[in-house]
């Protein structure tokens, strides 16, 4: 058994509330959780408007398997127009 991790730290430059933010995030954290069936939560940044931090999670039993999941995760995340990528780190234990 293999658990990915994935952390990927966000900007969201035209937040300007954490009302906003908590919006766009839970669209973006619904769609990759129904896309991907992966364990998606915003886990660090909670108080800030402008920034956050998701952590992303797969088990599976091939490694293979998890690295294009979560490169498909990113893609996606990539996609969305109102956030940037500012960092991502994937351990896989």
């Amino acid at each position: 058994m293999l658990v990915g991790l994935l952390q990927i730290e966000l900007f969201i430059p035209e937040s300007g509330s954490l009302k906003g933010k908590r919006f766009l995030l839970k669209s973006i954290k619904t769609r990759i959780h129904n896309k991907f069936n992966v364990s998606v939560a915003e886990v660090d940044e909670n108080e800030k408007w402008q920034r956050t931090t998701l952590g992303i999670a797969l088990v599976a039993n091939e490694r293979k398997f998890i690295d294009q999941v979560m490169s498909e995760v990113i893609r996606l995340i990539e996609t969305e127009d109102e956030v940037e990528i500012i960092r991502q780190q994937l351990e896989i234990v």
